[in-house]
């Protein structure tokens, strides 16, 4: 049974909520639809659609409203507008992510060449088994081996040993607040 827009608009002005699930059900595939052929899920697309008509609803109870259009055309526009504002929401949600994702590199990339030139300030055995240790991953067995140490508990020491004064020398040349800037 084919209902007038006239009619539904009269039954929202009596306050008859049956109207809206009438314009749920007939109106629901284009709205999702648009939704969903710009990028969006279907949730986002049913949430989009419920507040379109919400809007309509708060806006048909208005005394001063003019219907001027099909109530399809109407819906139609609030969601794409909706829409429209949610794309822009996520796009600057993105971007301030990424911009986050950035910063946190570039701070991450200052801290490890702090620590780089603090080891380069160390002597050659000591920037050694820390290089082999922390940067190319190698066993203490390995490291021992490679360095010429009677064996692993040695070379353990020995890293002990060149933490302690690599910590000790960023320590002295600079402060937390030059990590966490």
């Amino acid at each position: 049974m084919k209902v007038s827009d006239q009619s539904i608009l009269n039954r929202i002005q009596s306050g008859d909520e049956s109207a809206l699930d009438y314009l749920y059900k007939k109106n629901y595939r284009a709205m999702i639809g648009l939704v969903l052929r710009n990028n969006g899920t279907e949730q986002e697309a049913r949430d989009i659609f419920q507040d379109a008509l919400i809007v309509f609803w708060q806006k048909a109870v208005s005394p001063d409203f003019e219907l001027t259009s099909k109530i399809s055309t109407y819906l139609y526009s609030v969601c794409q507008n909706l829409w429209r504002k949610e794309l822009e929401r996520k796009k600057k949600f993105e971007e301030s992510d990424h911009e986050d994702s950035e910063e946190n590199n570039l701070e991450q990339q200052e801290m490890i060449q702090i620590v780089h030139d603090c080891i380069d300030l160390l002597g050659d055995s000591c920037k050694e088994v820390l290089t082999l240790y922390y940067f190319d991953g190698l066993s203490m067995d390995k490291i021992a081996e490679k360095m010429g140490l009677a064996n692993s508990d040695t070379a353990k020491t020995k890293r002990y040993k060149c933490k302690k004064k690599l910590d000790s020398l960023i320590r002295s040349r600079y402060t937390a607040s030059d990590f966490l800037d």
